[in-house]
């Protein structure tokens, strides 16, 4: 484990050194804000809701989202309680205010794949698939400007997936 969490550390480092610059970090830092409380997702399920045909992906989008709420940010982020990257990892840089909560799992992370994943399975595929990437590089993002351990983003994804899985169980099964 120890191992690991030394590589976690050491891909943030690389990210800092090697792939920063002046273009990217506008660029996501601007991606990573579109995460920011969920926002965007949020934004888009009510947004959802006023048309018929994408009613059903709206509200799977809003259940998933609290979902992962639940899951991620209320209950994972306390039982793990993992200290922020740039508070452990020597010369790591944040490119953007530092969050104050933990660090695992990635909340942007699990909640753009919760609403991301529930496009996917109830709109047409190139709505699913943008929002799969749009959820990719909001993941990518939290490296990018170090607020997150690759792991972290990991988590998220899986505590995304899960919020996604469960909620459609809740609202897709019984129909």
């Amino acid at each position: 484990m120890k191992t690991l969490f030394m590589v976690d550390g050491e891909v943030l480092l690389f990210l800092q050194e090697y792939i920063r610059n002046p273009v990217l970090d506008v660029i996501f830092k601007a991606i990573t804000h579109l995460g920011d409380k969920g926002a965007i997702w949020i934004v888009l399920g009510v947004l959802l809701l006023f048309f018929e045909k994408s009613r059903r992906a709206g509200v799977l989008v809003l259940f998933s989202l609290f979902m992962s709420l639940l899951i991620n940010n209320m209950v994972l982020k306390h039982v793990f309680s993992r200290t922020r990257p740039y508070e452990v990892v020597e010369g790591l840089i944040p490119l953007i205010p530092a969050p104050r909560d933990f660090s695992f799992p990635s909340g942007h992370t699990a909640s753009s794949f919760a609403a991301a994943i529930s496009i996917y399975r109830t709109m047409p595929k190139i709505f699913g698939v943008s929002a799969l990437i749009l959820a990719g590089l909001i993941a990518l993002s939290r490296l990018y400007v170090g607020v997150h351990y690759p792991t972290d983003v990991i988590g998220g994804l899986l505590g995304g997936m899960a919020a996604a899985y469960t909620a459609g169980y809740f609202l897709l099964q019984r129909h």
